[in-house]
C-alpha cells in the first residue's frame, strides 16, 4: 500500500480562518484599504478622508469618506444621476460625466464646509494638471483618491472623476500620468487631448465618424443624443454649460418621486396577541359550528 502523507492536518483545520466576506465575494482590496485609513496616532480621532469613486452600468458614484471603528462614515456624496438637473440628459457614465460628477461633489464639500468662496478651484478646465494653492485661513479639503478594484490604466474614468475634485478646489495627492492625453513616448500631458475628453470631444468625432461611414450604427447607438437634439457640433458648449450650473447651486435636492401609496409585502404580517386570539377564538368556533352540523346531519339519518 503506497503512503501518503497528509499535507494538511486537523491542527491546520483547527486554526483556519475565513478571509473577510467582501474579499471572498472580490469587492474589497483589504491591503489597499489598510494603507487609505491608517491614521497617525499622534492625530486622534482626526478623520482621514477618501474620495471613493465607483461605476456601475447606467450611474457614476462619488463620496467622501472616512473610516471609524463601528463603520465607513459618509461625509458628502454625488451621483451622476443628478446630472439631468444641471443640463446633462444622456452619457452619464463616459469620461466627461465622470468630469462632472467629480466637480459636483468637489463644489457640494465645500459649500457644505463654507470653503467654497476661498478655494474656487479652476473654473475654466482647460486640461492642464492643477493642484489646489492653500490660502491664508484654512487650508484646503485633503483627501485620498480610493480606485477600489478598478485597473488604473492611463485614460480610466477614475481619473477623469479626479480631474472633476481637483478643478473643483479639493486638494488630492495625484500624478498626472494617467490622465487621458499623457503620452508613453513624450512622458508629458497633452493638454489639448485631455480637454477634448473633458468637454465630450471623443464622443463628438465618434458621432461623426459613424454619420459618415455607418449611418444606421449612429441611429442605433445615439438615439437618445438624437432624440435629445444633441449634435456633434453642440457638445462643448453643452459641457460648459453644465459645469457653470454645478457651480452655480452643487447643493444637493431630495427626490420629487412621490412615496408608494401601498408598500409591497413578501413575507406573512406578525400578528399581535390579540389578534391572534381573535384569531384562534374564530377557528375555534369554525370548529365547533362543523361538528354541530355534522351532528345534525346524523341525527336525520337516524329518524329516517
Amino acid at each position: 500500500m503506497v503512503f501518503v502523507k497528509a499535507q494538511k492536518s486537523n491542527a491546520y483545520f483547527k486554526r483556519y480562518q475565513v478571509k473577510f466576506k467582501r474579499r471572498r465575494d472580490g469587492k474589497t482590496d483589504y491591503r489597499a484599504r489598510t494603507r487609505l485609513i491608517n491614521q497617525d496616532k499622534n492625530k486622534y480621532n482626526t478623520p482621514k478622508y477618501r474620495f471613493v469613486v465607483r461605476f456601475t452600468n447606467k450611474d457614476v458614484v462619488a463620496q467622501i469618506i472616512s473610516a471609524s471603528i463601528t463603520g465607513d462614515i459618509v461625509l458628502a456624496s454625488a451621483y451622476a444621476h443628478e446630472l439631468p438637473r444641471y443640463g446633462l440628459e444622456v452619457g452619464l457614465t463616459n469620461y466627461a460625466a465622470a468630469y462632472c460628477t467629480g466637480l459636483l461633489l468637489a463644489r457640494r464639500v465645500l459649500k457644505m464646509l463654507e470653503m467654497d468662496e476661498e478655494y474656487e478651484g479652476n473654473v475654466e478646465a482647460s486640461g492642464e494638471d492643477f493642484s489646489v494653492e492653500p490660502a491664508d485661513t484654512r487650508r484646503p479639503f485633503r483627501a485620498l483618491l480610493d480606485v477600489g478594484l478598478v485597473r488604473t490604466t492611463t485614460g480610466n474614468r477614475v481619473f477623469g472623476a479626479l480631474k472633476g475634485a481637483l478643478d473643483g478646489g479639493l486638494d488630492i495627492p495625484h500624478s498626472d500620468k494617467r490622465f487621458a492625453g499623457y503620452g508613453k513616448d513624450s512622458k508629458q500631458l497633452d493638454a489639448e487631448v485631455h480637454r477634448k475628453y473633458i468637454y465630450g470631444g471623443h464622443i463628438a468625432s465618434y458621432m461623426r465618424t459613424l454619420i459618415e461611414d455607418e449611418p444606421e450604427k449612429y441611429q442605433s447607438h445615439f438615439s437618445e443624443y438624437i432624440k435629445k437634439g444633441i449634435e456633434a457640433d453642440g457638445m462643448e458648449e453643452l459641457y460648459k454649460k453644465v459645469h457653470a450650473a454645478i457651480r452655480d447651486d452643487p447643493s444637493a435636492k431630495k427626490s420629487e418621486k412621490p412615496s408608494p401609496q401601498t408598500h409591497k409585502r413578501f413575507n406573512a404580517k406578525k400578528l399581535t396577541y390579540e389578534e391572534r386570539k381573535a384569531k384562534l377564538v374564530e377557528r375555534l368556533n369554525k370548529l365547533n359550528a362543523a361538528v354541530g352540523a355534522g351532528n345534525d346531519d346524523s341525527d336525520d339519518e337516524e329518524d329516517d
